[in-house]
């Protein structure tokens, strides 16, 4: 009889977390500017592995809306804009392009935990290898190259 409590009490927590009003306003801001992108298709691989946290263009997934995943989706979105945001590019303060290249090639970008449920920013060696060369290209390099768009 114990574990039937244990999992009454675990639904009943489920369901009253559902009334917590945060993560759940998927209203994305206005794009303010975006940076000039050395090709078509750098932008193309950028949003489509890249875009969810790092833009204000963020296609919301069924999961958002449920908590507490809509928390941490909630979460990962707006730490990622705050960090790194092409859609308000040009305002102080508020991107650090010259690491993108690296937090790719290195495969912290896109993180691990985003991908089972986001298929399509898995990308191949070779598009990889195309948007590290697009990014370093577009916003410069840590060690200083800049980029023609930084």
């Amino acid at each position: 009889m114990k574990p039937l409590k244990i999992v009454a009490a675990a639904a009943l927590a489920l369901a009253a977390i559902q009334f917590v009003p945060f993560g759940r306003s998927h209203v994305n801001p206005p794009i303010t500017g975006e940076p000039a992108w050395d090709t078509p298709r750098t932008r193309e691989l950028f949003f489509r592995s890249c875009r969810d946290c790092h833009s204000n263009e963020t296609v919301w997934p069924w999961y958002s809306n449920v908590a507490p995943l809509s928390w941490l989706a909630s979460l990962d979105v707006s730490i990622g804009r705050r960090k790194f945001n092409v859609s308000e590019w040009g305002r102080p303060g508020r991107n650090e392009g010259d690491e993108a290249a690296e937090e790719v090639r290195e495969g912290k970008m896109p993180p691990w935990f985003y991908m089972p449920s986001h298929p399509e920013a898995r990308l191949t060696p070779e598009e990889k290898e195309t948007l590290v060369r697009g990014l370093e290209a577009t916003f410069g390099t840590k060690d200083g190259h800049d980029g023609e768009g930084h």
